[in-house]
């Protein structure tokens, strides 16, 4: 019942998300959409910092809290939406690719089975290598079902652009880092140090309150300076700064300020400065026209990146058998996490770096101003 209707909200979720974002760049004048992006990944960072103290209250309380709870606040934003949101008209679009849909949901679903289950299977088993070989067929046909198809569920067209497919590169495997790092801590302080829901939630707190603070606050500015490609590299070292903490820190013993707090407190200033800018930078590359669906690109890949990154550090945690190979395994899935952050901060460096005395086409009113103003 629990994995049926988390099927279910992923399908309001993939409705919601990306349409939220296509009326925020329609409704948005060229020169701030920029700042709206921000605004709007910087509103789901301070979220996320609330979430997990509230939800170790309500866990405390009762579990069916947690799903309870969800009622009131979307009857309330249902309301809220009835009566503020502005009306965007919408236009005639071909059927949906549904061949294109199950092919990349069956790759992404098939690689992810491959990842959990290769150390129970053997990594050399006929299992795992059938499931990754799948894997790998399914996402080689969706790629070429997109080139083929009359109305592919990714157009092409969007990623001709150089801030689209930076970003939207990055996006993958600074969301696999995201993934895997996030659950790794809840992980570690509930099993291992057997934190409570509560304890272990406002443990997690300090990380996501830094991204609203440094994506309002400073991540638009940077980006002003130095352009969206040196803000996205400097918030991914940062991000793989704070995995590289936890590996070198970390102990068996409950140490929150020695061994956690600082980590935490650095991948979320990575988070600040590179989650709203890679978005902001992704979504204002794109046309009009390609609003709504390239804000769905850019969302699904961030989503297919999280599931990706969970089955990595599944695969790579395992099952240890002691305390001192369960400490072993987790320092090697910060190392892992770092890199994966370091990889997408090199990625977004040489694709998304402006070079001095060039604007590109694609860059918003606002940055285009702020960098031609600072060469000249």
């Amino acid at each position: 019942m629990l994995v049926a209707f988390r099927v279910v909200q992923a399908a309001g979720a993939a409705l919601l998300t990306p349409t939220s974002l296509g009326l925020i760049l329609a409704t948005s004048v060229p020169a701030r959409r920029h700042g709206a992006v921000r605004a709007w990944t910087a509103v789901g960072g301070l979220a996320a910092a609330a979430v997990p103290v509230i939800g170790g209250l309500l866990v405390a309380a009762s579990w069916r809290w947690v799903f309870l709870v969800n009622v009131p606040i979307g009857l309330i934003a249902l309301v809220v939406g009835w009566r503020r949101l502005p009306p965007v008209p919408g236009h005639p679009v071909a059927a949906p690719d549904a061949l294109g849909a199950l092919l990349v949901t069956g790759g992404v679903g098939a690689l992810s089975l491959g990842l959990v289950k290769g150390g129970t299977w053997g990594w050399g088993s006929a299992a795992t290598i059938v499931t990754l070989s799948l894997a790998a067929g399914a996402l080689l046909l969706f790629a070429v079902d997109s080139l083929r198809a009359r109305n592919p569920l990714i157009d092409p067209a969007p990623f001709r652009l150089r801030p689209f497919t930076g970003a939207s590169t990055v996006a993958v495997f600074f969301s696999a880092a995201f993934g895997a790092m996030l659950l790794s801590r809840v992980l570690w302080a509930q099993d291992v140090w057997h934190w409570s829901a509560l304890s272990t939630g406002l443990s997690i707190a300090p990380g996501p309150i830094m991204v609203p603070l440094f994506s309002f606050l400073v991540a638009g500015r940077l980006t002003v300076r130095f352009g969206p490609g040196r803000v996205i590299a400097a918030g991914s070292t940062i991000f793989a700064a704070g995995a590289a903490w936890w590996a070198l820190a970390i102990g068996l013993a409950p140490d929150y300020v020695g061994d956690m707090l600082g980590g935490m407190l650095l991948t979320g200033i990575g988070v600040g400065l590179t989650l709203p800018t890679l978005m902001a930078t992704g979504a204002s590359s794109l046309p009009p026209q390609s609003f709504a669906t390239g804000s769905a690109v850019v969302n699904m890949l961030r989503q297919i990146g999280l599931a990706i990154g969970v089955a990595v550090l599944i695969a790579i945690l395992g099952s240890p058998h002691s305390a001192g190979d369960t400490l072993h395994v987790y320092q090697r899935a910060a190392v892992v996490i770092a890199a994966i952050a370091a990889v997408g901060g090199v990625i977004g460096w040489v694709m998304l770096t402006v070079r001095r005395g060039t604007i590109p086409a694609s860059a918003s009113a606002s940055t285009a101003a702020a960098v031609a103003s600072e060469n000249a």
